[in-house]
């Protein structure tokens, strides 16, 4: 079958991410002798630097790792409310919905720790060896992407006339970066080289070196930097000014930490998720109520019946992933009320099941595990029943995903991804996103805004994702690894938001169910079929908007198909024949030793590397 790239084969490592350079400086650790997690960390301060519209350093990144001969675990950098962040603080401001953007938005800083966690437990190299990439191209520059313009020119006016810093940084000269032009970044890169300068003052030993820069991240110059940024008030999509509840006793207070995937097994693979503070069970939730036989839906229909891409295929996973989201939103949060053994469990998901019919169900289903009454917030039932009202609750001409996909079917992106596995066996993946150029003014003197993850908490008591103090938000943020018979098989992940458990599964069944390419896995072949997302859900992003009963989905399907989804009551939106998913994968076959990868074509900054 023809396919827009090879599936990369080899034995000594492959490197799969959502830009080329970050790709390449990866590969580079791992040909210098370092392992898949010193190249990782690698990636992350590279794609910092490349794709600023997507991620930054006081963003947010889940990672998950499968060290060799060891356990697969979760390594969060997830960053909690500050403790100033409560429901009445904000409430008090007029709000209905925490902003979108601005400095209000903000939560403690997760990715930088997360990555200095990952290269002192894990990793080889020392921190000047992995960061030396990220500081070359902030320094000397890189050729920017077109989307980078794009997004500066979206919030030129916010930019002008309130974040006068960012301006300085992506409007020099009045003008938006341009596509191939050479941008830089000398803030970011005189911060990095002064961290770096401090770490080495802590002595030759390298794991002194990372705590010493983690202790300046935290509570030296750079702490010091953000907390007196986030104490200035600063414009958000709220339309006012206001300050962040972060302080600096936040960023002292917090490190990342490790924990145990959630898993489910389905067909022999084991597919492990970072836990419910992060949408990740969703995918596992899919797997589970289409069933080990294919699901046989309320009319009878299955997905191995019908065959992949037709209508009948395509309806059943878009009906199964409308109870997964429903169910997201009513149980989903970062406490340990959540009744995931349930919701993943046969009997749960066999009654699930039979919700699905032939027909689009246009309606938000939570269901109600161990008895228990689903409860949504007061928003999420507005959205749902089509209300409409003034300020956050006039959603209907929102686009939903912020920034990630709008009505059109356009991916304009708001995360980053990488996978990478070496030749010891070692296996990560991981999903950097938060701390987005157009969506926080840039900290004078760093080069970096904060991130505005705190939009995906509800401003209502009770919930599962309410605003609270110390916990985190429910991210979108999910990174995947599949294991087969106890053995790490598959890393892989995408940008997307709320799509991200969308397209995975779709790459998932594509890729396990392909025929293979010279013995392994047809990575590349099973992201290069026509892919789709609905909205039939609250989005995680301001303004919370949602479209019942909504797929968009690429014209490469079909008129046929398209129309049968029609038929069967569904509002088709036909996006590009290339807009759906932004996937990476690599792979590793126990048996030989014979690693592989892909990245996705869509949005032209995908690449895999390796030999």
């Amino acid at each position: 079958m023809f396919t827009t790239r090879p599936t990369l084969q080899g034995t000594f490592g492959m490197v799969s991410s959502t830009h080329w350079l970050a790709s390449q400086s990866a590969m580079a650790v791992l040909e210098d002798g370092g392992n898949a997690y010193d190249a990782a960390v690698a990636a992350g301060f590279v794609l910092q630097v490349v794709e600023p519209h997507l991620n930054g350093p006081a963003g947010d990144v889940p990672l998950i790792l499968a060290p060799a001969g060891g356990r697969v675990q979760v390594l969060c950098g997830q960053g909690p409310a500050p403790a100033g962040a409560t429901i009445e603080h904000y409430t008090s401001l007029g709000l209905e919905l925490v902003p979108g953007t601005g400095p209000l938005a903000a939560v403690v800083p997760g990715a930088f720790d997360a990555w200095m966690v990952l290269l002192r437990d894990h990793g080889t190299k020392h921190l000047v060896d992995v960061l030396g990439f990220a500081i070359g191209y902030a320094e000397r520059g890189h050729p920017a992407v077109e989307r980078i313009g794009m997004a500066v020119e979206r919030v030129r006016e916010l930019f002008e006339q309130e974040w006068t810093d960012s301006a300085e940084l992506y409007l020099p000269g009045g003008r938006a970066p341009a596509g191939g032009a050479l941008l830089t970044n000398a803030p970011l890169a005189a911060t990095w080289r002064r961290l770096l300068a401090e770490a080495a003052a802590a002595g030759p030993g390298r794991e002194a070196q990372i705590e010493a820069a983690r202790r300046t991240w935290r509570e030296g110059f750079i702490g010091e930097a953000i907390s007196a940024h986030a104490a200035r008030p600063a414009m958000d999509s709220s339309g006012r000014r206001h300050a962040s509840t972060l302080t600096g006793d936040d960023l002292a207070g917090w490190s990342a930490g490790y924990e145990e995937p959630v898993s489910h097994t389905w067909r022999g693979w084991t597919v492990c998720k970072p836990g419910p503070w992060s949408q990740g069970p969703v995918l596992l939730q899919q797997l589970a109520l289409i069933g080990e036989d294919g699901v046989v839906d309320g009319s009878g229909h299955g997905i191995d019946a019908a065959g992949s891409g037709t209508p009948e295929y395509l309806h059943t996973l878009i009906e199964a992933g409308k109870l997964a989201m429903a169910d997201r939103e009513a149980w989903y949060g970062d406490t340990g009320d959540v009744p995931l053994e349930t919701l993943l469990s046969p009997a749960y998901n066999a009654d699930r099941r039979q919700l699905i019919s032939g027909t689009a169900s246009h309606e938000l289903r939570p269901g109600s595990p161990l008895g228990r009454t689903p409860r949504l917030s007061r928003h999420a039932c507005a959205v749902a029943r089509g209300e409409r009202g003034s300020g956050p609750l006039d959603v209907a001409a929102a686009g939903v995903g912020e920034p990630t996909v709008d009505r059109s079917g356009e991916t304009r992106g708001d995360t980053c991804h990488v996978d990478i596995v070496d030749r010891w066996g070692n296996m990560i993946s991981a999903t950097p996103s938060g701390g987005w150029l157009q969506s926080s003014p840039v900290v004078p003197g760093l080069g970096f805004p904060l991130g505005t993850r705190l939009q995906m908490t509800w401003l209502e008591p009770g919930l599962p994702s309410s605003l609270t103090p110390g916990r985190r938000p429910r991210t979108t943020l999910s990174p995947t690894l599949a294991l087969r018979d106890g053995e790490p098989v598959l890393a892989f992940g995408t940008p997307g938001g709320d799509q991200q458990d969308q397209w995975q599964l779709q790459f998932f069944l594509a890729a396990v169910g392909r025929s293979p390419v010279r013995g392994g896995l047809d990575l590349q072949g099973a992201m290069d079929e026509p892919g789709w997302h609905q909205d039939s859900f609250p989005s995680s992003f301001y303004p919370r908007g949602m479209r019942p009963g909504s797929v968009t989905a690429e014209a490469r399907f079909g008129e046929p198909t398209l129309n049968g989804l029609r038929r069967r009551g569904h509002k088709v939106t036909v996006g590009g024949p290339w807009t759906e998913g932004r996937l990476c994968a690599v792979a590793r076959d126990p048996e030989t030793g014979v690693l592989s990868a892909a990245a996705n074509p869509r949005g032209m900054q995908g690449y895999a590397v390796g030999r």
